[in-house]
């Protein structure tokens, strides 16, 4: 049974939607995701990733991130992150005056290739470059494992396996790996068990959670993980988009639920949750779409 005393004081929540949230979006305006980019650290964000570096053939929605991180307005205290694939990415992202960048891993071979056309070890032997650069300019690297919970090709995934891929980022030079269920299989034990067994080749405060929400299942696996020790959680305002390989993957768990959770058992976030439902509503009325929280809906309505 989960005590408050088990649970952290504080959750830094790590603010995906402008980035991973919209890539799998139809696409918007540049204004737009400055105006949302703008809103989500007025709301108390700190963590904001609100841009990828990757080809504009592969993900055209992100082709404006140079011009969006030109106009943003830059709050105080706010790390604003960008996705960096490749050397190339990273120069990009140097142009662009990033704060912090990510490179991104998968635990399964069959999702690797299918997404970013390598095997695992080949993605590692890519990041190398990337990392050692990135380190020269002193600009901090965050690594994602993908399908840490479940494989849209391969099906479960061995704790193994996210444990290895894991460590060797880690061993790169990532600050914080951030363990994500990119197609929202997981339930809370397992999930609770794969997070232990990471936890001893990385440690526990340099560990993140990122789960989707295609089950329903985020905040329960997200409140059983937080008993581990780990304090950091991805989420995407109004639960914007999904994962475009990974069929049935609904969208990214939304941070207005996220926060009004954490709220609710006394943990601190810093975020305005009704500033945060705002930002979610504009955008997602933008997108001329349904807003994916069930917080902002019942707080707006």
């Amino acid at each position: 049974m989960t005590t408050k005393s088990t649970l952290p004081k504080r959750v830094s929540i790590f603010e995906v939607g402008a980035r991973d949230g919209l890539q799998n979006e139809r696409a918007v305006s540049t204004q737009d995701k400055v105006t949302l980019i703008n809103n989500l650290a007025k709301a108390g964000l700190t963590r904001i990733e609100a841009a990828s570096f990757v080809s504009p053939k592969w993900v055209p929605q992100m082709a404006d991130s140079l011009d969006v991180m030109a106009n943003i307005t830059r709050h105080p205290g706010v790390v604003y992150s960008g996705l960096t694939p490749n050397v190339t990415g990273l120069e990009r992202a140097l142009e662009a005056n990033i704060d912090e960048v990510a490179i991104f891993g998968s635990a399964s071979e069959s999702f690797s290739q299918r997404n970013i056309n390598c095997s695992i070890a080949e993605s590692l032997e890519r990041f190398a470059p990337v990392v050692a650069q990135a380190k020269q300019h002193n600009i901090p690297i965050r690594g994602y494992v993908s399908c840490v919970l479940g494989c849209p090709y391969e099906g479960n995934i061995a704790i193994d396996n996210v444990a290895k891929v894991a460590e060797k980022l880690h061993q790169l030079g990532c600050y914080e790996i951030s363990l994500g269920d990119t197609i929202g299989i997981g339930t809370p034990l397992q999930a609770q068990r794969m997070v232990e067994a990471v936890s001893k080749v990385v440690p526990i405060h340099q560990l993140a959670l990122h789960f989707h929400d295609t089950y329903g299942q985020a905040l329960a696996n997200i409140l059983a993980c937080l008993e581990t020790g780990v304090s950091v959680v991805d989420s995407s305002v109004a639960g914007l988009g999904g994962c475009p390989y990974a069929k049935g993957a609904s969208g990214n768990l939304a941070t207005e639920d996220l926060v009004y959770m954490l709220h609710g058992m006394g943990i601190e976030t810093g975020i305005d949750l009704k500033l945060l439902a705002q930002a979610g509503q504009q955008i997602s009325d933008v997108l001329t779409r349904s807003n994916g929280s069930k917080v902002a809906k019942a707080l707006l309505t």
